[in-house]
């Protein structure tokens, strides 16, 4: 399941690298959230194996978390666009604005986590709401590695 989830990452991650030179980044972002909403959803459906008495519950609260978590993942996807398209002019006005855009983006994920496991506890039980979050933070963290992998540090290049 991890090797899937590294592979299908590295894969999602390639159009980001290149991001900067995308005509519209708003467009580039509505397409990779929609392969990998398609993708994440399936491999969900696949960890997660609910049983009918819960599954119809779990996804419709999914289909709400996926609504909100694709905001701040745009956000998210904004500020690093930003960050490559400025980088050979960061400056300390720059680089503070990122920062506090990064934090808030951040602190609104853990919000989200936070609200959500609550409606999936309610709607199924705890060891579901459990195994989803343990899930979408590993894809998130792994989609993490992989973004900053390919990022340039601060006043590397």
């Amino acid at each position: 399941m991890k090797s899937k989830i590294i592979i299908f990452t590295f894969f999602l991650s390639l159009p980001l690298i290149s991001m900067a030179q995308s005509p519209s980044v708003d467009d580039e972002i509505t397409l990779i959230q929609s392969a990998f909403g398609m993708e994440k959803q399936a491999l969900v459906r696949q960890y997660m194996d609910l049983p009918d008495s819960r599954s119809q519950a779990f996804w419709s609260i999914y289909q709400q978390y996926e609504e909100e978590r694709r905001s701040i993942a745009r956000e998210r996807l904004k500020i690093i666009n930003d960050y490559l398209e400025n980088y050979e002019t960061l400056d300390e006005v720059m680089l503070d604005e990122l920062a506090k855009r990064r934090l808030k983006v951040d602190a609104s994920r853990v919000k989200l986590h936070s609200k959500y496991y609550k409606r999936f506890k309610k709607a199924t039980n705890a060891t579901d709401a459990a195994k989803f979050l343990q899930l979408d933070d590993y894809i998130h963290s792994t989609i993490s590695v992989v973004l900053l992998e390919s990022l340039p540090f601060i006043g590397e290049i």
